[in-house]
């Protein structure tokens, strides 16, 4: 069997992977806090200019490679194989951030389903109830993060075309449709105007240096670089897909859900006059109390059908993390997809376990360390270290040690000489120094 994505496959299967849970809060809070559309428009020029050469190396290893991150270092430069076959395994980043993951995954599965029979009528309501989850429900906690759990080694178990690809076709679509009809109805709401104002008005007085470091990190991080995802999907591509018009696809549907999620939850916030800078807290505190506030039949029915779209956004992000890893164990030592799953899927049990353990009034000092909790650890250990240092290894692995003219030969059919250019020495020169700043504004 043929197990290559389809064009809209590809599009589709990258764009999941950076469409997720983060798109309901953090894409537009940022966007609010930063100058609204103003930091929108610097936001596409450094994910063009920068974020996207990184994107553009992933993708060349990928296709020239046509093998999982680790080989595509060995094969590519088969002269420093050795030393830079370990920079492949940053690709461990995807195991860690899909441990801590799945255990938000698993509460919007609490929450959806929960909501279909009662809503909290207060914000302190709404926190007890999610403090008695995170902190005293250990049991209840661990069982929906084993649904979604098992549901994402499932669909990777099934390959790329029969699998990934298939999944992200039906969830891509169903999840912009949602997104569509929450949108119309929030139309017509108070909150609207507010939300639309807040999201979209350009106020270039509150962009800062912070603001351009903030929505570099953001380019990088919602284009799914430095754990070997585009690498992983590009092995997987047939030979006559057009690389850059996929690219820039892939982009504009990432920005574009994100701004229709912040339409969505900030229309309801204003509405009821919440506080729109909560982070996380948006959805499992704020916004459950306001959908009670709702008609009764229709509030419990917009509340499991949002949480539906958040778990459809979690689900595609989740299997785009655990590929890489899995593709490694296939081709490196010739096993079974279904047997490498059981090696992964051991290790994420844990770590996961670990992290609801955390959060546990009963144990969560026995999983905290350095004053963090586990879940926290694992968080800052991959947003901080691993997915950078994996954008900065293959930008410089591309820029200076696989063969220029290979990489022209990839693209020439989709870029000028002149662009090419242009992209290869921001590669090389600029990409790293900016992922490397990146790295020091969040450590310091």
């Amino acid at each position: 069997m043929n197990d290559k994505f389809s064009k809209i496959g590809f599009v589709l299967a990258v764009a999941g992977g950076a469409i997720g849970l983060g798109n309901a809060w953090k894409f537009p809070t940022l966007v609010g806090q930063n100058g609204g559309f103003a930091f929108v428009l610097l936001y596409l020029l450094l994910t063009i200019s920068i974020g996207f050469c990184v994107f553009l190396a992933e993708i060349a290893m990928g296709r020239l490679s046509q093998s999982d991150p680790v080989n595509a270092y060995k094969s590519l430069a088969s002269k420093y194989a050795k030393k830079w076959k370990f920079a492949g395994f940053f690709m461990l980043g995807g195991i860690f951030v899909l441990s801590f993951y799945l255990v938000i995954m698993g509460w919007v599965l609490k929450y959806m389903i929960t909501s279909i029979y009662y809503l909290p009528s207060n914000t302190q309501e709404a926190g007890v109830l999610f403090g008695n989850l995170v902190q005293n429900s250990i049991l209840e906690s661990s069982l929906y993060f084993l649904i979604a759990f098992f549901l994402t080694l499932f669909v990777v178990s099934r390959g790329v075309k029969s699998g990934i690809e298939k999944l992200n076709v039906w969830i891509m679509p169903s999840l912009f449709i949602m997104l569509v009809l929450m949108l119309v109805y929030c139309f017509f709401q108070d909150g609207f105007k507010e939300a639309f104002v807040y999201l979209f008005y350009p106020d270039f007085t509150k962009l800062s240096l912070n603001s351009v470091l903030t929505a570099l990190g953001l380019a990088f991080f919602t284009l799914c670089l430095g754990i070997g995802c585009i690498t992983t999907y590009a092995a997987s591509l047939k030979d006559d897909t057009n690389l850059i018009t996929s690219s820039i696809i892939i982009v504009l549907l990432n920005i574009s859900i994100g701004l229709m999620m912040g339409l969505i939850v900030f229309t309801f916030i204003f509405k009821f006059n919440a506080n729109p800078a909560e982070g996380a807290g948006l959805v499992f505190i704020s916004l459950t109390t306001l959908f009670s506030n709702l008609d009764t039949i229709f509030g419990h029915f917009l509340a499991f059908y949002f949480f539906l779209a958040l778990f459809f956004a979690g689900i595609t992000s989740a299997v785009s993390m655990i590929e890489p890893f899995t593709f490694y164990l296939v081709n490196e030592y010739k096993i079974s997809r279904k047997k490498a799953l059981i090696f992964i899927g051991f290790a994420v049990f844990l770590l996961g376990v670990s992290c609801i353990l955390s959060f546990s009034a009963s144990y969560g000092a026995s999983f905290s360390f350095f004053g963090l909790s586990f879940f926290d650890i694992l968080d800052k250990l991959t947003s901080n270290f691993m997915l950078p240092l994996g954008a900065i290894a293959s930008a410089i692995f591309v820029g200076f040690f696989v063969d220029k003219i290979r990489i022209y030969n990839l693209f020439s059919k989709f870029m000028s000489k002149t662009i090419f250019e242009v992209w290869y020495f921001l590669l090389r020169f600029v990409a790293p120094i900016a992922i490397v700043i990146i790295m020091l504004n969040q450590i310091l």
